[in-house]
């Protein structure tokens, strides 16, 4: 990378399932920072057929933080969308025929029955390299009564997208995890969504990270105040997270730690063993066609939920750094809990719960909520450890180090945790991962790092402007 190159900007929408920001990304030579201009909660609404996203006002949302970073940034060039997974919004016409549903809402039970009925799990796995998770799109869209009226269903991030371009297309890091895209091929399995009752007709195109989806509708550019390029990114904030991860060498795991903690390693071959399906790993795409070979374990959503919930019984705040101090003292030889227990994956009394789990182990769990809180995180370690040992062993590799990259990145308790539970060193950051590997891939399709950065080059430049903290394992 070039030393005379001239600093750029681009703008990152990166939406979570509790939040959402809008960033300004400028990059150079020896230059990677963010900007955040907006920032506004997401989450799940209530309606009377069950949990939704109120896309509307997240698109509201979307559209007055990038006009307050054109406002900040009038050199920007291109605008970049990443989201969570699966989740997805059925279209007639231009128009949404509803809100898209959340991921947490019960119906997708009732589409793994349909699914399975029709296609055992075991080829499902060999066809699409995915985990069982009883919300994968596949289970929800064989579960929506409007899918077969709609016209097209387009993922999250593709949705935000057509709204703000008007274009139709399906993201391929993120379309990966419909359940609806060959592991080997990485096209449409049309096959297999007519063998389950999907009209191969509600699939858009696929792209890649890197290409021009649109220019802005003519209103939307008049609103942000700039006529301005979408350019697709790793869509699914995973792997837009993962591209912004040092990964030093291939004995390098990384843990992108946030309400979910994805655990896994960067491949360039899937492992479609009977050993990798009954252990619960997933192929997933990245950015550059690698393969995200990962287990899902259930992260921060403990933590908040049972945060959350104490608040509502104090009708306070609280304040979480003191609590995480005082948990860092407590006794970490207590017990523990399956941080990935079933009971625990809905919205709800979340420490009630996790009483539950650990006193049907044998155990008694604490009272006091600085000893709960290390339980949380202690729990929650164990299971990152776990996943880690699993994937060496699937993958037959030695690991090494530990990427953790996301929010999790700055809770030290948890970021120590993991180390001592792995025995491996723990690298933590950067925080921003997902935003900031959404703008190096625009920045890398505005050909800012020359003509053709590889994604190792962009990497460094993380690792040389965004340098982690070192956590080494206690004996």
């Amino acid at each position: 990378m070039s030393a005379a190159q001239p600093r750029r900007a681009f703008a990152a929408v990166d939406l979570g399932a509790t939040s959402g920001r809008v960033m300004i990304g400028r990059v150079g030579a020896d230059l990677l920072e963010l900007e955040q201009v907006a920032r506004f909660p997401n989450g799940p609404v209530r309606r009377q057929d069950g949990l939704h996203w109120d896309f509307e006002a997240l698109v509201e949302h979307v559209l007055d933080g990038l006009a307050e970073a054109v406002r900040r940034e009038p050199a920007i060039e291109s605008i970049g969308i990443d989201t969570w997974a699966v989740d997805y919004g059925l279209l007639q016409g231009d128009a949404l025929r509803a809100e898209p549903f959340h991921y947490r809402d019960e119906r997708g039970a009732r589409g793994v029955d349909m699914v399975h009925a029709r296609v055992p799990f075991a080829e499902l796995y060999a066809r699409n390299g995915l985990q069982f998770l009883p919300f994968t799109t596949l289970y929800q869209l064989a579960a929506d009564d409007g899918a077969a009226e709609a016209e097209t269903a387009l993922l999250v991030p593709d949705l935000v997208a057509h709204r703000i371009t008007g274009v139709r297309v399906a993201e391929r890091t993120n379309a990966s995890t419909t359940g609806l895209l060959g592991v080997h091929d990485r096209e449409w399995d049309v096959a297999l969504a007519e063998r389950i009752g999907i009209r191969a007709g509600l699939l858009p195109p696929l792209i890649d990270p890197g290409q021009r989806i649109g220019p802005l509708l003519p209103a939307v550019a008049a609103r942000i105040g700039a006529d301005l390029p979408v350019v697709a990114v790793g869509s699914h904030d995973t792997a837009s997270a993962v591209a912004a991860a040092p990964l030093a060498s291939p004995s390098t795991a990384y843990i992108s730690c946030g309400t979910w903690g994805l655990v896994g390693l960067e491949l360039d071959e899937p492992v479609l063993t009977d050993a990798a399906r009954d252990a619960g790993f997933t192929h997933e795409l990245g950015v550059d066609g690698r393969i995200r070979f990962l287990h899902n374990v259930t992260g921060l959503w403990l933590l908040t939920e049972t945060v959350r919930a104490w608040e509502a019984e104090d009708g306070a705040p609280i304040d979480l750094p003191e609590l995480l101090a005082r948990a860092a003292a407590a006794d970490p030889a207590g017990p523990m809990f399956d941080a990935n227990d079933p009971s625990l994956s809905a919205p709800g009394d979340m420490p009630a719960r996790i009483r539950a789990v650990v006193r049907a182990s044998g155990s008694e769990p604490p009272t006091d909520r600085a000893a709960f809180v290390r339980l949380v995180v202690e729990s929650i370690a164990q299971a990152f450890a776990d996943a880690l040992g699993a994937a060496a062993e699937l993958t037959g590799r030695t690991i090494e180090a530990i990427d953790l990259i996301g929010g999790g990145s700055l809770n030290r308790l948890l970021c120590q945790a993991t180390a001592d539970r792995s025995g491996l060193p723990v690298l933590a950051g950067p925080v921003e991962a997902t935003a900031l590997g959404n703008v190096l891939v625009q920045a890398r399709a505005a050909a800012a790092f020359g003509a053709d950065a590889s994604l190792a080059q962009l990497r460094d430049l993380v690792l040389r402007t965004h340098p982690p903290v070192h956590y080494a394992p206690r004996g």
